[in-house]
C-alpha cells in the first residue's frame, strides 16, 4: 500500500506562486505513475499533471501546461507541483495520487489518494 499527504496549499493572488509537495510512505514502486488531480466546488475531479516515479516524460493539462511543473524527489519520496502565474480558475482542493494504469488522466486510473490540500487564488 502507498500513503499519501498533500501539503503547501494556501490562498494566494493572481499570478503568485505555489509549491504543493505530496510525500509518500508505505510501499513504493518504480512503475508507479504520480499524478495531481483538482476539484472545484459543483465540479468533477479534474487531471492537472502526471509524471512515472522511475523516470519518463511528464504530461499536463492544458490549462495548466506552461504554467506547472510536476517533479520529483526519489531519495524523499516526494512528488512536487510547482504553480506559477496562477488564475483563479485554479481554485480548488489539490490531491496528489498513484497508480500503475496505463489510463494518465483519469481518476480511475489511480488506486491511491491524498486527502488533499486547498488552493485558493484571488482576483
Amino acid at each position: 500500500q502507498v500513503q499519501l499527504v498533500e501539503s503547501g496549499g494556501g490562498l494566494v493572488q493572481a499570478g503568485d506562486s505555489l509549491r504543493l509537495s505530496c510525500a509518500a510512505s508505505g510501499r513504493t514502486f518504480s512503475n508507479y505513475r504520480l499524478g495531481w488531480f483538482r476539484q472545484a466546488p459543483g465540479k468533477e475531479r479534474e487531471f492537472v499533471a502526471a509524471i512515472v516515479w522511475g523516470g519518463g516524460s511528464a504530461s499536463y493539462a492544458g490549462s495548466v501546461k506552461d504554467r506547472f511543473t510536476i517533479s520529483r524527489d526519489n531519495a524523499k519520496n516526494t512528488v512536487y507541483l510547482q504553480m506559477n502565474s496562477l488564475k483563479p480558475e485554479d481554485t480548488a482542493v489539490y490531491y496528489c495520487a498513484a497508480g500503475q494504469s496505463v489510463y494518465v488522466r483519469s481518476w480511475s486510473g489511480y488506486d491511491y489518494w491524498g486527502q488533499g490540500t486547498q488552493v485558493t487564488v484571488s482576483s
